[in-house]
């Protein structure tokens, strides 16, 4: 047996060895004259494909030579400790509400991330933002605030490792697009973009110029979701069946505004309003749908191996009546205000169904125009026991103390805490949304700085 196929060639040998008492001897890969291993896959490789897998065999081959002399192989360790030591540089576009968020999480990883260029077209966000950054002892980034295309001067620097996406949806995708044509990897606020052609596009840009494009979830970095999926992946609850997720948030007052401050004090939206309301809103009145689906989906993704053995194969989605954002306008501002006679798109709540290339069902629900308590609607649900976010509610066969009874999740959670919270709890305190944000851009950097990224496919990363 050849070399080629080294995992299957062990597993073999292990089988047949301790079945049979016979040993397998393996024979040197046979490889074409340009170096390639003989492979019928070889034949699904285009001419640009081909010289790019005959450059890799060459250098792994060259680098295996330099690793067998001593002196080379220190040689090597120091330049890669040089390249991990250099400070990886990247711009923020868009400097909203949540640039806080993102300028602490930078500052939690300023041994590592320059913050050189910020970009928006609000002078006033503009200016918030480089006061953070003055009063924690920062450098003043270079400014990009002339008009709605100045992203496009800013992306043209050649000082620039990556841009950081954080501006109104409709913006995502043609932001992301310009930046990788520019050569700069990207990371992009969810949702990456509004239509599907246009999810496609960032991917073959992606791949075309060899740059990497992350959508930007922090849920799946959230403590409790980590160490549920330490669960799953441990086993804990048999073979998974049924998965929910959600985004159940109410933004009335998120949506309008008294056009000064971003939460509530008034009904306006659009030019009138204030952050979000001037883009948000009006989402609401021209689409109905699961706007924001990926805090549900992200973490779910992961659990269920999607992508990686598992893949979605239909959904279907269906809202309930308009009756919050109206009612809203009403309850505050009486049947004769300017906004009462807008008609929403959008369905109150609104349910999807998707069914698993594995068989796995998942529902997700979109919830932001009604009166609640904020929840991520998570539940996780197999053959040996099921979890729940609300209430903190789990329950095991064999190990919950009560038959047909839930019990807290707090020990479960304790013990299956993921390695990787464990590791960079206190690197992570301080940074935004609870230390979500250090793992999520921690996961982005680490990989581009190591240059071990893969441009193939916007996927939701499981390591740091």
């Amino acid at each position: 047996m050849g070399q080629k196929d080294l995992q299957q060639l062990n597993l073999v040998k292990s089988y047949i060895e301790n079945k049979y008492k016979s040993e397998i001897v393996s024979c040197k890969t046979i490889r074409d004259f340009n170096g390639l291993a003989l492979s019928s896959r070889n034949l699904q490789l285009n001419n640009k494909d081909l010289t790019k897998a005959r450059n890799l065999i060459r250098n792994l081959f060259s680098f295996k030579r330099k690793l067998k002399d001593k002196e080379n192989l220190n040689n090597l360790l120091k330049q890669k400790k040089i390249e991990l030591k250099k400070m990886f540089k990247v711009s923020l576009v868009g400097c909203g509400r949540i640039s806080k968020n993102h300028f602490d999480t930078i500052e939690s990883y300023k041994d590592d991330i320059e913050l050189k260029a910020i970009c928006d077209i609000d002078s006033e966000m503009i200016n918030k933002t480089l006061n953070i950054i003055k009063k924690a002892g920062g450098k003043p980034p270079d400014v990009y605030k002339n008009g709605q295309h100045d992203f496009l001067n800013l992306v043209q620097r050649d000082d620039l490792d990556a841009v950081y996406i954080a501006t109104p949806w409709e913006w995502h995708h043609p932001m992301a697009v310009a930046a990788m044509k520019q050569g700069k990897h990207v990371g992009v606020e969810c949702p990456a973009a509004l239509k599907v052609k246009d999810l496609w596009d960032l991917v073959n840009v992606s791949e075309k110029e060899e740059k990497h494009c992350m959508l930007m979830e922090n849920v799946c970095y959230r403590r409790d979701v980590m160490a549920v999926l330490n669960m799953v992946r441990n086993g804990l609850f048999g073979e998974l069946l049924h998965c929910q997720g959600g985004y159940q948030h109410d933004l009335r007052e998120v949506k309008f505004n008294n056009g000064i401050q971003p939460y509530g004090g008034g009904l306006e939206f659009n030019e009138k309003g204030y952050s979000e309301s001037k883009w948000r809103t009006q989402h609401s009145i021209d689409r109905n749908g699961d706007l924001y689906p990926t805090h549900g989906i992200g973490p779910i993704h992961t659990m269920l191996d999607i992508n990686r053995g598992n893949r979605f194969i239909h959904m279907t989605s269906t809202a309930s009546q308009s009756r919050g954002l109206h009612k809203h306008i009403i309850d505050q501002g009486g049947n004769t205000h300017t906004n009462a006679n807008i008609k929403f798109k959008l369905g109150d709540i609104v349910t999807s169904v998707i069914k698993c290339s594995n068989g796995q069902t998942v529902v997700l629900s979109h919830d932001t125009s009604s009166p609640r308590p904020y929840s991520l609607n998570f539940r996780v649900q197999g053959t040996e026991g099921l979890w729940m976010v609300d209430n903190n509610s789990i329950y095991v066969q064999g190990l919950s103390k009560e038959e047909h009874r839930w019990e807290s999740d707090e020990a479960y959670l304790k013990q299956y805490d993921h390695p990787l919270w464990e590791k960079f709890e206190k690197r992570a305190a301080g940074s935004g949304h609870g230390g979500m944000d250090f793992f999520i851009l921690n996961a982005f950097v680490e990989p581009l700085k190591r240059g071990s990224v893969s441009y193939t496919h916007l996927t939701l990363p499981t390591k740091a």
